[in-house]
């Protein structure tokens, strides 16, 4: 059996997972925010980096990337996604391909979402505290610099202006 995944961080750039299909794609209600911390990927259980996780938004758009896969890339991306973040159902918006005319290719799939609560839930700061936490931290799979300028890359090849990465960015930089 098949399923589609949404993907709006890492797994938009980072795809280590096989897959029959990938379409720009994007969910209603959900903002991304880097509000989740990272014990495992990008910061340490004693200093942890800042990643991103959706929150509800009433009017917001989140763009990303969805991926048909089969059931067996669950054990893998659950793993990787293991860190206070959960598989929640999604409606998504499938961008056409091939020139195709816009129709409704809306499909129902999973994300990943470390919702508020969890152990590692960081929640908002400061924008300039945020900035500072991700400067410094680093973890297993590297600079939280890079996950974050990695991100912003990821979104600017698909065309996407998110807020929330690019203030990030900017005052990194």
């Amino acid at each position: 059996m098949q399923h589609w995944v949404f993907g709006y961080g890492s797994l938009i750039w980072r795809v280590d997972f096989p897959h029959h299909e990938r379409r720009r794609a994007d969910v209603r209600g959900w903002a991304r925010r880097f509000w989740q911390g990272s014990h495992d990927h990008r910061g340490t259980p004693d200093a942890p980096g800042r990643v991103v996780t959706l929150v509800e938004e009433r009017d917001a758009v989140c763009v990303g990337a969805a991926y048909r896969v089969d059931e067996a890339v669950f054990e893998h991306l659950d793993h990787r996604e293991k860190n206070g973040y959960e598989r929640v159902p999604v409606t998504m918006r499938l961008s056409p391909t091939n020139g195709a005319a816009p129709g409704d290719d809306t499909v129902n799939g999973v994300t990943y979402v470390a919702s508020p609560g969890n152990v590692a839930f960081l929640g908002p700061a400061d924008i300039d505290d945020m900035v500072a936490q991700i400067a410094r931290s680093r973890g297993p799979s590297g600079s939280n610099r890079d996950y974050l300028l990695q991100l912003a890359a990821a979104l600017n090849d698909l065309g996407v202006k998110d807020r929330h990465v690019e203030a990030l960015v900017e005052r990194l930089q």
